[in-house]
């Protein structure tokens, strides 16, 4: 049987035919129904943040009200607990996810994780209060943000994997980080709504009330979305080989190359410390900087959230600029100078935190590490790429969110014991090892790529 015109097998597939190479590497425009993917996915993506990180920017004020009053440090220990709860059972919902995912299809995942996030919202906008109930209200608002780690974690995966698999080489590289784009967005909008919220002192319900009606938006327009094009030709071809053969599903599976494709260890593990690295970003320029702003300039909750959207803004922009560069630069070098960029500052971090006295030099650092931030965007479809497409959304849905679990765990506690003992210089313990992880990781998938020739 002659292979398809395949382009996401990974390199021992892509040598089977030359066509693969140059269909990987020629669309420069859209098609209509590739706008329509990207419009859906990328307004569901913003949604679906929006929702996510609401709690997350309200936190400071949140947490006073569904967890119990105590001491700073064992605050800092329920305010990590409380961010951390979003990731306990990610790595779980991966796996039913990732199985709805490489089973049923792409866009059943991304419906069902949009709905998910809006059960959850009018959970949390109905939810007594810790001096109503008591230990209950934290620990509902604690399964609440469970769910809506999960929906977050299949949805983002989700829409990448649909858009990785629909748009061919180099179109690709900027349209998947668009994801990544409208996720930050969405952080950002929920942090302007956060802001406005408290400084009028208006009802927090109601900000999650809003956050519901745009969830359920999201996932009425999600159903118009169709399946992505690779998931839907290599099952057609696997469907036509049983018909033009008449072979069992024993013996489709155990001939057919797409259905036998084995996980490379290494490149998992590679992938994993990839993914290691964005939480401990996020969580460095976000949580920890915002604990600073309010032990050492006492900051307010709501000083906390408007100083936080101007850093998220930056973030957006800084996002933005990566985008544009990776529609000309390949997005590997694009990531290898940051790596080098970022390397540099982190070691001098350690000694401008404590001769930081004033917020605004703060707000500067947390800027500047927003705009050389280490992240696999805009690489995402080249990682993706190299995983076989029916183990695709499981085992990339796993990692993303195992990476999660783990570094949200390591690094909100690590920072606030490490910083308790060494300072600021406690920081490097967790952050350098991530970043020497990182670049394994990129090296690895440009060995990969250099060895089916897509490396330019």
């Amino acid at each position: 049987m002659q292979y398809p015109k395949y382009r996401c097998w990974n390199k021992d597939v892509v040598k089977k035919t030359s066509l693969i190479l140059v269909q990987a590497s020629t669309q420069q425009s859209l098609t209509r129904e590739q706008k329509e993917a990207v419009g859906l996915l990328s307004i569901g993506t913003f949604l679906e943040y929006f929702d996510l990180m609401l709690y997350v920017h309200m936190a400071v004020l949140l947490n006073e009200l569904f967890f119990p009053k105590t001491d700073p440090f064992t605050s800092s220990l329920l305010s990590a607990f409380a961010f951390c709860s979003t990731h306990i059972l990610r790595p779980f919902g991966a796996l039913i996810f990732g199985y709805i995912g490489d089973k049923i299809g792409r866009k059943s995942t991304v419906i069902i994780t949009t709905f998910i996030m809006a059960f959850s919202c009018v959970t949390i906008a109905t939810l007594p209060t810790y001096e109503q109930i008591g230990i209950t209200a934290a620990w509902l608002v604690t399964v609440c943000r469970i769910l809506q780690g999960l929906s977050s974690m299949g949805e983002k995966v989700g829409a990448e994997l649909y858009l990785t698999e629909s748009v061919d080489r180099p179109l690709c590289y900027p349209i998947v980080s668009m994801v990544n784009i409208f996720s930050g967005l969405g952080a950002s909008i929920a942090l302007a709504i956060a802001s406005v919220f408290t400084i009028y002192s208006l009802n927090w319900r109601i900000a999650f009330w809003i956050g519901a009606v745009i969830a359920l938006i999201g996932t009425t327009a999600r159903t118009a979305l169709r399946e992505s094009r690779d998931f839907v030709d290599a099952k057609k071809w696997a469907k036509e080989s049983i018909e033009e053969f008449g072979e069992t599903l024993t013996e489709v599976i155990k001939n057919n190359p797409i259905w036998n494709e084995k996980i490379d260890f290494r490149t998992m593990i590679a992938y994993f410390l990839l993914q290691c690295t964005r939480p401990t970003m996020f969580y460095f320029i976000y949580i920890h900087c915002s604990n600073i702003l309010s032990t050492t300039f006492g900051y307010t909750a709501e000083q906390i959230i408007t100083h936080n959207l101007i850093v998220s803004i930056v973030d957006l922009f800084g996002a933005i600029f990566i985008v544009y560069l990776s529609y000309f630069i390949y997005p590997l070098k694009i990531i290898k100078a940051i790596i080098g960029i970022f390397t540099i500052a982190l070691l001098f971090t350690s000694y401008l935190l404590p001769n930081i006295h004033d917020p605004q030099d703060l707000l500067l650092l947390q800027c500047f590490f927003c705009l050389v931030v280490i992240d696999t965007s805009p690489g995402t479809p080249i990682f993706l790429i190299h995983i076989p497409i029916f183990k695709r959304f499981t085992y990339s849905s796993f990692i993303y969110a195992l990476s999660r679990t783990l570094m949200y765990f390591i690094t909100a506690f690590g920072f606030v014991y490490c910083t308790d003992k060494l300072g600021h210089f406690g920081l490097l313990i967790i952050m350098l090892p991530i970043i020497i992880g990182f670049t394994y990781g990129v090296l690895h998938f440009e060995k990969l790529e250099k060895k089916v020739g897509i490396y330019y």
